[in-house]
């Protein structure tokens, strides 16, 4: 295929000298040439440095950005962003790899439908511990649909959130610096929300899945959801009052809904797992469920949730966590 179009590819770098070879070799060696590599070491403390110069001795088409400190992975990106000269955007994460079709499968997609501004990788999910690899089933017999649908369908993860993407939507919507370890998860549905058609290629991306995954294990972090579902639909409203977003009031009031769906799902977490976290980190869970109830607007809530038992919106904390309690503890004896 013709290879006008320039990609970016954004690596955001932070003590990855046990898998950066193999993401960097990845991307070198790809069929599709006309790609730029910016890798954006986050003050790495290892040897990533040298990793990256030694790469970039021998390859041109590899930018390194050295940051003064450490500021996570979404600022790092943001930064590598800013310089990105290509029609089209992908990020790889340092310990994960494409095959070596990877872009080229993606950007022929995308290039087939003409409104299309995501193309969205086939995530290829790979155990370390075991070197299993599965592949991730989004639950969708679609190969194109419409960024709404994509948007939907991303809010469960329905949908995975790897994929290419116009550099203009990119640009216009970067990396949340509110969230630290949930900022793809706004960006990704920010970009599908925002598109015409989002189409499924066939362009594997390796996501390596480490055990001691923060995501993955029983953490604290997890209930930093909430924030970063807070700071996702005032990014809605912002973009609702500039007139940015048709249907505005469909799209807020399903946000709401699932953002409420989540406070519940935490809650249930915690019922489940509270024997693993200290006084403090208790005290600190509730604050944050505590502080996400009082920002719900109960109007925006589906209707039927408000005579579903487990379901029904209380602001008030106590009562919240009364009704929640019972429900749970029910669900428990039952089996559920």
């Amino acid at each position: 295929m013709m290879q006008a179009n320039k990609v970016s590819v954004l690596v955001a770098v932070y003590n990855a000298e046990k898998y950066l070879s193999k993401c960097l070799d990845s991307l070198i060696s790809q069929t599709y040439k006309n790609i730029e590599i910016i890798c954006i070491d986050d003050c790495s403390k290892d040897s990533s440095a040298k990793i990256l110069n030694k790469y970039a001795s021998s390859d041109n088409r590899i930018k390194i950005l050295t940051l003064a400190k450490n500021s996570g992975q979404a600022n790092a990106r943001n930064e590598g962003l800013k310089i990105a000269s290509g029609e089209y955007i992908t990020m790889l994460d340092s310990d994960d790899w494409f095959a070596d079709n990877s872009i080229e499968k993606a950007v022929e997609a995308i290039e087939s439908v003409p409104d299309a501004d995501v193309s969205v990788f086939r995530l290829m999910q790979c155990y370390e511990e075991t070197g299993k690899i599965v592949e991730y089933e989004n639950k969708t017999d679609k190969k194109c649909m419409s960024g709404w649908e994509a948007f939907r369908l991303s809010l469960d993860w329905s949908m995975h959130g790897l994929y290419l993407v116009r550099t203009d939507i990119h640009k216009k919507y970067p990396f949340d610096n509110s969230c630290l370890l949930y900022s793809d998860d706004n960006t990704t549905r920010l970009h599908y929300l925002h598109s015409r058609k989002v189409i499924m290629s066939e362009g594997k991306y390796f996501y390596r899945k480490h055990a001691e995954s923060m995501t993955s294990s029983c953490s604290i972090r997890r209930f930093d959801m909430l924030g970063a579902n807070y700071s996702m639909m005032q990014q809605l409203k912002k973009e609702a009052k500039e007139g940015n977003l048709k249907d505005a009031d469909k799209i807020l009031n399903f946000y709401e809904t699932t953002r409420w769906l989540n406070i519940v799902g935490a809650y249930w977490y915690y019922f489940n797992n509270k024997q693993h976290f200290t006084k403090e980190e208790k005290k600190e869970i509730y604050d944050k469920i505590s502080s996400a109830l009082e920002t719900i607007e109960v109007r925006r809530i589906k209707p039927s949730l408000k005579f579903k038992m487990g379901y029904s919106p209380f602001k008030n904390f106590k009562l919240f966590l009364l009704s929640e309690n019972i429900y749970f503890t029910l669900k428990k004896l039952l089996g559920r």
